[in-house]
């Protein structure tokens, strides 16, 4: 072996210790070069023999892959010469043959005891996985007693592939007798004989990585100072702790559901039609943390800021979508799903983010509730308090003019062709929970953050927030990060624009009608709770309301919309606007059922009024983008003073089967003018074909590692089979994601199905299922079973 570097030999006096830790890329068994220095006459004042036992570092590409225990006992290293270990003080020389991280006992009270990575039944290798700011123990055993007053010790925790201590990536702790609550640090809580029990401090702003421990003894005689050191082969991971105070994202309550909670809801459909989706978050599952952290590597945030929530979570808004850095899921709202898999058939995160862990490519495909359920997961397996928003009539503001301006063609359709804003029937973003210290005090709390691809974010590519939700109430549009993205979404007006003379001419501006039913999973069950009013917006007309849409109004460009406005007002002759019109249906249209459209219009003038216009039916995505023409009705009547008529355009299942998209809405659009007046009347309205129920039965006893089975019957409500048939099935700590190919279902007929599980876990338990085909898809149910 060729004689290593003098430069890479430490010497007393000469520089820290890390000099020593970084020496270990070059190959060499330290123990060699000591030895072998010393026999070349290279003995300089301040010598220090090294040698290394236990499991040596692993500088892999990959930091955070995983740690691969190398044997190498001492014997195997020592050449015969090293005098550490050939002297009459071997056996008197302390060592460490190894260290006990005590998952169960650490996990229990770090409240992290789910994860599948901390479980002997789920994984043969157990890690540990500890909260920032909260005390954690190890035992340490040696080859005999320690004895403080002879030995020394040194505890190493390092992080990334090139830990340094002026990163904070490298953190060297000597044993201490006093509490160090913020800060690293150690002390002695029991000696038994050869076992030693430590208590590990950490600042409630540590980094959140992996940590590897080593632990160091000093031997110190005749000038010369023999460091022993064990090399610990498992990590441990560090998150963020919102049990701890002076954590930035600690909670005084609702962890149970914002942490541990590792099932729920996400809300669709829209304002008067609101549908809870099962949602499996799945945290605790296999791979899921270890993606997280993959996650946190590929953000190339510097290592200050990995203790950030802030920053952390605006790189994992952008992390979670595909455009910019190849993140977890590829976004798709063509309807056009080959080479991946359709949106709605997504029932938890768990499967993506294990999908994506493992190939490390974008995976196929999401849309705005997915990109949240998984945002959600990352969040809350990091320890970042977390939660999924539904916000009904949710404007996507493309010019910051924070209006939305729909223009309409000759026939009373929407002109997709002009129009770049867009009103979606639902959005899902999300609010994670911290503090806020680099804005003004109090707005911290809850914080908007969304991992859809909207709109770029300045020059940071695809992301969205943290935006104060108390920022987003007050309009306080200035504020970091996308406030004025996120006022727009909750309280952008409507602009209708109606075709005249080769230009548009300004219909009507609708007020309050973007921003409904604002809604999250409640924490005291499953229960919707509206958190519209009081949270992202103050009552509507009250004085706040009003003061908070002027301080919006005034951080505006309003310039030029004032001259916009004017502009097309000058151009707009209208006389008397005393007619007044309604879109009406019936509710609980069910897919398969035929259903009216009924044009209710009231002449308010005691003159007679003619009044024609169309009225046209259109199926559509939840984004707000029209898909194929169901029907349409041209119309014209007289209406006599103080009077009402009615339009009705009947649509048959033939019109629309065929048609529907994801979520079966249908989009109804009216245009009408008075003939009199010049009036022009647009109307919208969105509704929901009401699709068949899912049926689960379970047995009333449950036990642990016992399969069990389950009955699933569902009765097809369409005229024709359905093919193609399979239902998914998944439940943290029930079953991991299967997919079950089924028969097809004949028209009007039930099907039943027997599904054999075993449960995995302890304790109550959500079992999601969720029924697709070719005809119709997403027809989803849940169960809560209870494991003894």
């Amino acid at each position: 072996m060729p004689r290593p570097p003098r430069s890479l030999a430490y010497h007393q006096g000469h520089g820290r210790f890390n000099h020593f830790a970084r020496s270990f890329r070059t190959g060499y068994p330290l123990s060699l070069w000591t030895s072998r220095a010393r026999d070349q006459g290279n003995d300089d004042d301040g010598d220090s023999c090294f040698v290394h036992y236990g499991c040596p570092p692993s500088y892999d590409d990959d930091p955070f892959g995983a740690f691969r225990r190398v044997n190498a006992p001492i014997a195997e290293i020592d050449d015969g010469k090293s005098s550490a270990l050939h002297n009459n003080n071997e056996a008197v020389t302390l060592k460490v043959t190894s260290v006990e991280f005590n998952i169960v006992e650490n996990c229990r009270h770090h409240h992290t005891s789910e994860f599948d990575v901390t479980q002997s039944d789920e994984t043969p290798n157990p890690q540990l996985v500890v909260r920032r700011g909260q005390p954690f123990n190890i035992t340490v055993t040696f080859n005999r007693p320690y004895d403080k007053s002879k030995d020394d010790l040194r505890l190493i925790f390092q992080a990334g592939d090139e830990p340094l201590p002026s990163k904070g990536t490298e953190v060297e702790i000597v044993l201490s007798d006093f509490d160090l609550p913020k800060e690293w640090g150690a002390q002695i809580s029991k000696q038994d004989g050869n076992l030693l029990d430590l208590t590990i401090f950490t600042p409630p702003n540590c980094y959140i990585a992996k940590w590897k421990l080593k632990v160091d003894v000093l031997k110190k005689a005749d000038r010369k100072t023999t460091i022993y050191r064990y090399s610990h082969g498992e990590p441990v991971y560090i998150l963020f702790n919102p049990w701890c105070k002076d954590d930035m994202v600690y909670k005084e309550d609702g962890l149970q559901e914002y942490i541990l909670k590792d099932t729920g809801k996400i809300y669709a459909g829209y304002e008067d039609d609101i549908e809870p989706r099962p949602w499996n978050f799945g945290q605790f599952e296999e791979h899921v943390l270890d993606c997280a952290m993959y996650l946190l590597n590929r953000s190339q945030l510097k290592w200050p800021a990995r203790g950030n929530p802030i920053k952390i979570i605006r790189q994992l808004t952008a992390l979670v979508n595909a455009p910019d850095e190849g993140g977890v899921l590829e976004g798709n709202w063509s309807g056009d799903y080959k080479g991946g898999k359709p949106p709605l058939t997504w029932t938890g995160s768990a499967p993506i983010l294990q999908e994506y862990y493992t190939k490390k490519q974008p995976v196929k495909f999401g849309q705005c509730w997915v990109f949240s359920g998984v945002l959600t997961t990352v969040c809350r397996a990091l320890g970042i308090p977390a939660r999924s928003v539904t916000n009904f009539c949710s404007a996507h503001d493309t010019d910051g003019s924070v209006c939305i301006d729909i223009h309409f063609n000759s026939y009373g359709e929407v002109d997709e062709k002009v129009n770049s804003d867009s009103v979606w029937n639902f959005h899902v973003w999300n609010e994670a929970w911290m503090a806020r210290p680099d804005l003004p005090p109090g707005y911290g709390g809850w914080q908007v953050v969304d991992a859809t691809p909207q709109e770029i974010s300045g020059d940071e590519g695809y992301c969205c927030g943290p935006a104060s939700v108390v920022a987003v109430r007050n309009g306080e549009l200035g504020l970091l990060y996308d406030v004025e993205f996120v006022f727009a979404e909750v309280n952008a007006d409507i602009v209708h624009w109606y075709p005249r003379d080769g230009s548009f001419v300004r219909a009507k501006t609708i007020n309050n009608c973007v921003g409904l039913e604002i809604s999250t999973k409640s924490v005291l069950g499953d229960e919707r709770e509206a958190i519209t009013y009081g949270h992202y917006k103050y009552q509507e007309d009250s004085p706040e309301e009003r003061a908070a849409l002027l301080n919006a109004l005034g951080k505006r460009d309003d310039r030029r919309l004032k001259q916009r406005d004017q502009q097309y007002e000058s151009m707009y002759d209208v006389g008397p606007k005393d007619v007044e019109c309604e879109l009406v249906i019936k509710d609980g249209v069910s897919v398969g059922e035929d259903f009216d459209v009924i044009l209710q219009v009231k002449n308010k003038s005691s003159e007679e009024r003619t009044v024609g216009g169309r009225l046209a039916a259109k199926t559509m995505f939840y984004t707000g983008v029209e898909g194929d023409k169901v029907k349409k009705l041209q119309f014209q009547d007289s209406v006599q003073g103080g009077k009402c008529m009615e339009q009705t355009m009947e649509v048959q299942v033939e019109d629309y089967r065929s048609k529907l998209k994801d979520m079966c809405m249908i989009k109804l659009t009216a245009i009408a003018r008075v003939q009199e007046t010049n009036q022009v009347l647009t109307l919208q309205k969105i509704f929901k074909l009401s699709k068949p129920s899912l049926t689960i039965k379970v047995p009333s006893i449950i036990k642990q590692k016992q399969s069990f089975d389950v009955e699933v019957s569902f009765t097809n409500p369409l005229d024709e089979s359905l093919t193609n048939c399979y239902l998914e099935v998944e439940g943290p700590g029930l079953q991991k994601r299967q997919t079950h190919p089924q028969r097809n279902v004949k028209p009007k007929q039930t099907l039943v199905t027997i599904i054999e599980l075993t449960p995995r876990k302890l304790g109550e338990r959500e079992l999601v299922i969720i029924f697709n085909s070719d005809q119709l898809e997403d027809i989803n149910a849940t169960k809560v079973v209870h494991v003894m």
